[in-house]
């Protein structure tokens, strides 16, 4: 494949979205997790606006079961609105405006069953199409000062082509809880990625830096994952496809500077909260207060 064909324009993002949310019981068993607030906005929320600044035009949900709410989430509710207008509410008017993708934007498709990361991925062949694509797992809400996540990835992409992953740092003690990478030469603001180890024990991992759930891919990778088998948890495993087209296509990594939440568990959902409400205007008095109440007892 030539190099031109692994550097066209990212138009989509897919957002794996149909996991079950069992970490979160009993709240998730009415309320999808990606639904849940982090101050006043919901989860998904982020990870869309995190797109939207990258410059991605079309969105792509993988759903599952009792989701639907996520698809109205993102439609037009005439009645809310026709409400706030008459009530002279423009600033509502304009958060939900600011929320709202444009017609024809969203694309929604079902994960019919619990597969793996690989096979909601693989869900989404149809309407991503023959394309580079990015990835952006929800639960993991980013915050930094400098722009989000996948905009810095699009820059690495622009420069390098091919496949790019962000990743971070993590506690060395601690990397038997991600897909680690081996870090090669430094391109630019990225650098190679020459392996790729999912849970590694500390003392074999080829580095601390983990994977952080931003992607871009190229669509080679559904072909992969069409008749993969399965890998650990008895899933379909995005790294073991993106270990095969390793083989045959450059991946590049961006070390991503900011903070990230994961906002699938109790103290990743919990920490953003506290992160983001500290920085605002009207939450961030409330929050230091009862902080230094804490402290003061």
């Amino acid at each position: 494949m030539t190099n031109s064909a692994l550097n066209r324009p990212v138009r989509k993002a897919v957002f794996p979205v149909a996991g079950l949310g069992t970490r979160f019981l009993p709240a998730s068993k009415s309320v999808p997790k990606e639904m849940l607030t982090v101050v006043d906005m919901p989860v998904i929320q982020y990870a869309v606006n995190e797109a939207r600044e990258a410059g991605i035009e079309h969105f792509v949900f993988v759903t599952g079961r009792n989701k639907g709410v996520i698809e109205d989430y993102f439609d037009v509710q005439p009645e809310l609105k026709a409400t706030l207008k008459a009530r002279n509410k423009a600033e509502m008017l304009d958060v939900l405006a600011d929320s709202q993708p444009e017609p024809g934007k969203t694309s929604f498709t079902r994960q019919q069953e619990p597969l793996g990361l690989g096979h909601a991925v693989w869900c989404a062949r149809d309407i991503v199409g023959d394309e580079p694509f990015a990835l952006l797992l929800p639960d993991m809400v980013m915050k930094s000062s400098n722009g989000g996540c996948l905009k810095s990835l699009m820059g690495v992409y622009d420069d390098t082509g091919g496949n790019v992953i962000a990743v971070e740092e993590c506690d060395p003690q601690e990397v038997s809880n991600y897909g680690v990478i081996k870090k090669g030469r430094t391109i630019g603001a990225g650098f190679e990625i020459h392996d790729m180890v999912e849970k590694p024990m500390p003392e074999d991992a080829p580095s601390n830096l983990f994977i952080n759930g931003r992607y871009i891919l190229q669509p080679e990778i559904f072909r992969l994952l069409e008749n993969q088998e399965t890998g650990a948890g008895g899933e379909i495993q995005l790294t073991d496809a993106m270990l095969r087209l390793c083989e045959t296509q450059p991946f590049h990594g961006y070390k991503f500077e900011g903070a990230s939440y994961d906002c699938g568990s109790k103290e990743g959902f919990i920490a953003a909260n506290v992160a983001f409400a500290l920085e605002r205007e009207d939450t961030g008095p409330i929050v230091r207060k009862i902080i230094e109440d804490m402290l003061g007892r």
